[in-house]
Order: C-alpha cells, then structure tokens, then sequence
C-alpha cells in the first residue's frame, strides 16, 4: 500500500492505496458520462481525485476508499488528478476513521520530467500549500 506523498506521476497502473474523501464537487458531463472531482487525503497528502459514471453518485465524504491499480494523469487544466482508470479499481472498505492531513496537496505542486529520465516526473514548484479548487477545512 502506498501513501499518497510517495506517488509520483508516470504512466503507470499501478497505484495501489487507501484515502478518505474529504470533499466532492458538482457533477459534470463530459459526453455521455458524468464525472466529479473530489478531495481526498491519508495521513501523508491530499491530492484531487476524480470520479466517472456511477462512481459520482456512489462515494460521499467520509467514506474511506481503497484504491487498486490506479492512475495519476493530467486533466484538461493541467492538474495532476489521481483516477482509478480503465484498469483500475475502487472500492468502499469504512467510514469516517482515519487520520489525514491536507497539505500538501499532491495536485497543487508543478510537475516537470526528470531531465535524467522523461519518464519519470520530479517535482518542480508548489503551486499553492493547500487546494485551490476545495478550501480548507477549518
């Protein structure tokens, strides 16, 4: 199980962890299918992780969530979201017992290719401490 501090994007669906969602936004859609995005954290990062069809209706704040084979990629504002993709999977496994932090948010930091290796992305500057698109909870 992997802490969402330590994932760095690539194009891997491999990403297996273990969050709650914090906040949900609207449901939107794109095409056919619906699709919201949501915050989530563990006790490491938050990070922005987007939901598709049925997903949006199903998961609500509080639920705890367990990721397999999941994605980080880039939505159309080029931000990093964190998705379960066409592989991956999500499922609700408890509620409301977990710790988390929000900062910092994993979606919020500018990511560039490692020079050594474009396949691999490093960290280049923080865009903001905390998520722009959820506000902090108090």
């Amino acid at each position: 199980m992997q802490f969402l501090k330590d994932i760095v994007p690539a194009a891997q669906n491999n990403i297996n962890t273990k969050f709650i969602l914090l906040d949900k936004g609207r449901i939107t859609m794109e095409g056919q299918n619906k699709t919201c995005l949501a915050l989530v954290a563990d006790e490491t990062a938050a990070v922005h992780f987007q939901l598709w069809g049925d997903e949006c209706d199903y998961f609500e704040s509080g639920d705890i969530i367990h990721l397999i084979d999941g994605i980080f990629s880039y939505n159309r504002s080029s931000s990093l979201v964190l998705r379960a993709g066409r592989r991956g999977k999500i499922e609700k496994v408890g509620e409301f017992t977990m710790v988390f932090v929000e900062t910092p948010n994993m979606s919020e930091i500018r990511w560039v290719p490692d020079p050594n290796n474009p396949k691999i992305y490093v960290q280049e500057s923080i865009i903001a401490p905390h998520s722009r698109m959820f506000t902090p909870m108090l």
